[in-house]
């Protein structure tokens, strides 16, 4: 039987917990990273006979949490999984306003979450899986604010821009290399998440655009976390996936 690794990060709730429902399968393992655990879907891993292995970890935390992924990906067989696949999917948006109000703690663990420990994920997993024989892809999450700017989310939209653009790097990188990952950082639509929440709950005064949000919901534009989470493995799947570093499940 064919087995295949899925290490996804914030896959406790929102889209990152679908992603994880739709992965378990018996030919799968999945590592999922957040800052809890979720004993339903440990439940519905035992029930679908997939492998699944939850750490509690803070992803502000990480230089801890690449080291940790480091150690626990050098202790597996590479040869038994004909792929591994690492999804960078945590992100979080700071307190909503313009930068000019911003706290700097608050910044820097939103940056921190968003692209630091995405990039320390993902130089963790290239290393210790370079020699794998198996196919590896990268998935990052990104969003259309990071291609676009907003007036009060300037941490937010740095996160997914750097993220877009790391991930551009890398795939030059992994271009040269005989046997490369296939990356990609992919935004994934509007999801009716948590995050969503907060953005159309912001004060108005500090938000030029909550009622954009406000309207995406009461319009019914959302789309939901499962279906969201089904768009965006349609796309991981795709023989050209990493063709173009950059994407949108919409394209």
């Amino acid at each position: 039987m064919n087995q295949h690794l899925y290490i996804i990060t914030g896959a406790s709730r929102g889209m990152g917990l679908a992603i994880a429902e739709q992965l378990l399968q018996p030919d799968h393992t999945l590592l999922c990273i957040a800052r809890a655990t979720n004993e339903a879907l440990a439940v519905q891993a035992r029930a679908a006979g997939a492998t699944l292995v939850q750490w509690s970890q803070d992803l502000a935390l990480g230089l801890e949490a690449s080291t940790r992924l480091q150690q626990w990906l050098d202790q597996q067989d590479g040869t038994s999984f004909t792929s591994a696949t690492l999804i960078n999917n945590a992100g979080v948006v700071p307190r909503i306003g313009p930068l000019s109000d911003a706290d700097a703690a608050d910044l820097a663990h939103a940056l921190r979450v968003g692209l630091e420990a995405p990039m320390q994920l993902t130089a963790a997993f290239l290393h210790a899986t370079e020699h794998w024989a198996g196919a590896r892809k990268v998935l990052n999450i990104s969003s259309g604010l990071g291609r676009r700017a907003m007036a009060s989310q300037a941490a937010y939209c740095a996160a997914k821009a750097g993220m877009d653009h790391f991930t551009r790097c890398v795939a030059l990188d992994e271009a040269l290399k005989p046997h490369g990952a296939a990356v990609c950082s992919l935004a994934p639509g509007v999801i009716d998440t948590d995050m969503q929440v907060q953005l159309r709950g912001a004060d108005a005064t500090n938000f030029p655009d909550q009622h954009n949000f406000a309207n995406l919901k009461a319009n019914g534009q959302l789309t939901s976390p499962a279906e969201a989470a089904a768009r965006v493995l349609g796309y991981l799947a795709r023989a050209n996936f990493g063709a173009n570093p950059v994407g949108d499940v919409r394209d």
